[in-house]
Parts: structure tokens; sequence; C-alpha cells
């Protein structure tokens, strides 16, 4: 059986069901696919094995915790077909990532890259950080592409690929400010660009996207220490003069991927002031979290016991908002803050 024939399996798209559906039960558009779940699947089997899938059009709305962000949701039945792509392409692909990319990816996550955060932070003098600017909506769709048919040989695979890919185009548009690179004309200004945020394929290609730099820091550079998270770099070194020249090599070679950082926001700093890092403070001796984040948590947390007061929440749910925060906080040193936040607070 070849890739494409196994993406297109029965059993390979029911399992992507069951992933897609995870935690999901209780809406409506799942339930509803579910009914029907045969009929359903064998629809998007035929679809794509005849190579006549269209996927549908998003849902848009903003997100607006840490950061306002556009989140894009497609049907479920394309949810599904997302999930059976990256089950196929992401075996292949993870052998090829690095070992510090924490994003996304099972057995990672963010309470390991920042145990590596504090691992590097004691064994060197300094750091640098690096945030690519509008990163989702600068990703070059043409870029991507490239870099997917130089791993994936089964061109159905591709074209899959691409169809989501396309669909993409334009969603991000009113996100992204126009950025000029050596050599652009006019033209360039209408490459496609952009991958949705909120779905999975989007999730699994920056990754792709990014391993890219990944690769550069470690061969090239030859940086050791190293941690990458989404569009957020790390690097650590014992001296100020190599991060400075690393982080020019950064911006030299991100403009190859058609990226920018904020260079303003990517001081070298000593590891004893500690580094911003994934929703904390993080020292090489203890991790605070950001101020703003338990201040946001707070302000939710007393919706929802308004909520639950006004029988509009059930219990259940608020009880796992609050159990979710503390497990994430525990994480660093906010005894206090905890005890502070949840205090005189009851169901």
């Amino acid at each position: 059986m070849n890739l494409y024939e196994q993406l297109c399996s029965f059993e390979h798209l029911y399992n992507a069901f069951l992933r897609a559906r995870k935690g999901k039960r209780k809406l409506e558009e799942i339930a509803a696919f579910e009914r029907n779940l045969e009929p359903e699947l064998f629809k998007i089997q035929e679809e794509l094995a005849s190579l006549n899938y269209q996927p549908g059009g998003y849902y848009s709305f903003y997100l607006t915790e840490a950061k306002r962000r556009l989140i894009s949701a497609a049907p479920f039945p394309d949810r599904v077909v997302h999930h059976a792509l990256v089950g196929i392409m992401e075996p292949i692909f993870e052998r090829r990532f690095i070992y510090d990319s924490y994003a996304n990816r099972v057995g990672k996550g963010t309470h390991r890259a920042l145990d590596r955060c504090t691992y590097f932070l004691r064994r060197n003098a300094y750091s640098l950080q690096c945030d690519v600017r509008q990163f989702f909506p600068s990703i070059d769709n043409a870029i991507l592409k490239s870099m997917l048919a130089k791993v994936i040989r089964s061109e159905k695979v591709l074209w899959l690929a691409g169809q989501i890919i396309d669909t993409g185009v334009g969603v991000l548009d009113e996100e992204y400010d126009m950025q000029w690179f050596p050599g652009d004309d006019l033209l360039s200004a209408n490459r496609p660009r952009g991958l949705p945020i909120g779905n999975l394929t989007s999730q699994f290609w920056a990754n792709v996207y990014m391993n890219a730099l990944d690769q550069f820091v470690k061969r090239q550079l030859k940086c050791r220490c190293y941690i990458r998270y989404v569009d957020d770099v790390l690097l650590f070194a014992d001296d100020k003069a190599t991060l400075h020249t690393w982080k020019q090599a950064i911006i030299e070679y991100l403009s190859t991927l058609r990226l920018t950082i904020h260079e303003e926001a990517a001081p070298v700093r000593p590891a004893s002031e500690g580094l911003p890092f994934l929703g904390f403070i993080v020292y090489p001796d203890h991790r605070r979290l950001k101020p703003a984040r338990g201040y946001e948590f707070r302000r939710k947390f007393q919706q929802k016991l308004a909520a639950h007061a006004a029988g509009q929440l059930e219990q259940e749910k608020v009880t796992l908002s609050v159990q979710g925060w503390v497990a994430h906080a525990a994480h660093g040193d906010t005894w206090g803050l905890r005890r502070t936040v949840l205090s005189g607070n009851t169901l």
C-alpha cells in the first residue's frame, strides 16, 4: 500500500476522526457527523481517492488571551482530513526535527521547554531570544510547498497538502504588514502567504517551516544550547559577542524564508536577569508566572463563578478550569499567587 492509499484507507480515516473528535463530542457539528459516521467517512474517502476533495470555508473569530489572534476553524469533515494528512506526514518529518523543538510534538510541550530553558540558563552566562514577527500570516506558501516536496515523494499527498494550503491563502491578510526583501518587485506583494491559526496542519507545517532555521542554527552556527517553541527561539552562550553575531546571522537567514524578527525585542540578556518564556519568567534557580497571566486567570475565574451562580455554567467546567490553571502555574514558584487568586472563592 503506497502512502496515499494508506491515507485514504477507511481505518486511517476512522482513526483520524477519533483524534479530531477528542474532547469535543458534545459539539453539535461533531455529534451530527458521528450519527452518520460511516457514510460521512466513505464520502471523504471517495473524494480523496478520486482527487475531487475541496476544503470548505473557515469560520474565523478573535481570541484575546495574551495577545489578539485571529483563529480560523475549518468544518469538521476537513478537520478529519487534516488529522489523516498529518498522521501520514508527521512520522516522516519527525525524525528530521531537532531534539529541542518543543511545540506540537508528542513527548514535548511547554513544561519540558521550560525545564530545558532552566537547564541552559544554569550552564550559560547569557541568552538571546528572537520572536518572529507575524509568523503565521508571513509563511510563504511556495517556500512551504517546496519544503514538503523535498521530503514527500507522493504526488497525491503533495496535491492534498496543496489543496489545504491554498484554501488558507488570504485568511490572515489583514493580520500581515507587507515586508520587502532583497530582489522583491511589485508582484511580491501578491505572493500567496499565510497559514490559518487553528488548523492542525498549520501547527505541523509551522514546525516544518521553522526546521530550516533549527538546522541552520545547529549545523551552521554550531549553537549547542538552543530551544524553539513555534516561532519563539532561544540561544544561549557564555559571551555577548557570540550571541550578537548569531542574532545577525539569524536575521539574514530568516530573510531567505521571508520572515523577520522583532529586532528591538531581541536583546542579549545575562542569565541572572531571567528570561520571559511561555508565560513565565525563567531564572537559573527559580521560575515565576508572568503577572499578567495571573490577573487574566483571576478575571476569567470570577466570570465563571458568576456564570455558575447564575446557573449558566456547570460546576464541573469551573472545577476543570481551575485544576488546569493550577497544574500549569505549579510549574513555577507560584504558591503565594495561587493562594491569593483562589482564596475566598468557593463553588
